[in-house]
């Protein structure tokens, strides 16, 4: 009941894109048409390198794999103990998902729930800052390889670097703690995950993530994702016991 409810809940505030408007800051980087307005067909900006700038704050699609990611791809084998903690978080309605805690919602999940989330390309480091808890990820493009005994942490430690049009994110040293989506999908310390990111124009993103975890899963798997941009704005707090983002969201 509680997961339908949920649905619900998200269908019905996401039936249209969401746009939080506190405070509104027209983007400088955005293509205009010739009477001013944004034309969200028109190309991605770059970087003083030329490198594709994923910078703003984005929102995931209405998707449906945000609850179950294997939902349009192949059905991969859990190992049978990453089985055992996933029928026990079905039969639970999964009511003890850590976000429900006001715990980060971790990789790729806080990224597939329908809060914003925010790219910002700096030297040698690339953020990924969530409007939800505060919660912020740290990509290094320093040329750093893994390290190969992290301390074990929500969001683990990532390198990224740019393929082509695509910024490749590799992360590893999660802690066992986080759930991969809304239904439960479990993962262990073992896990490490790939994200491709490409921006295909001004308004559309999309992601690549590959799980890899051989002791969760009998092989690597993985889905794709679409985001859109929320153009013109800024985040506003998010905290577990200080929601106050539903109050100024508007159609876009």
């Amino acid at each position: 009941m509680r997961r339908l409810t949920t649905f619900l809940f998200l269908a019905g505030s996401l039936s249209a894109p969401l746009l939080a408007q506190w405070p509104t800051r027209p983007d400088e980087k955005a293509p205009r048409t010739a009477d001013g307005k944004i034309n969200l067909a028109g190309p991605a900006p770059k970087l003083a390198d030329g490198k594709i700038d994923l910078s703003g704050i984005w929102q995931v699609d209405d998707n449906h794999l945000q609850f179950n990611m294997m939902a349009d791809g192949p059905q991969v084998a859990l190992t049978p103990a990453a089985e055992a903690i996933y029928k026990m978080r079905l039969a639970g309605a999964a009511k003890d998902r850590p976000s429900g805690k006001c715990m980060p919602h971790g990789i790729p999940d806080a990224m597939i729930v329908p809060s914003p989330f925010k790219f910002l390309h700096t030297s040698g480091l690339t953020l990924i800052l969530y409007e939800e808890f505060v919660d912020f990820r740290q990509i290094f493009t320093d040329g750093r390889a893994l390290p190969k005994a992290p301390e074990p942490a929500w969001f683990g430690y990532s390198v990224g670097r740019w393929a082509g049009d695509s910024f490749v994110i590799e992360t590893s040293g999660f802690n066992d703690k986080s759930w991969l989506d809304d239904d439960g999908h479990p993962h262990s310390e073992a896990l490490k995950t790939t994200e491709r990111f490409r921006r295909s124009d001004y308004r559309h993103m999309t992601m690549e993530i590959t799980i890899d975890d051989p002791k969760s899963y009998a092989r690597p798997w993985g889905a794709t994702f679409r985001f859109h941009l929320l153009p013109d704005t800024e985040f506003i707090e998010y905290v577990c016991d200080n929601e106050q983002d539903q109050k100024h969201m508007v159609g876009q």
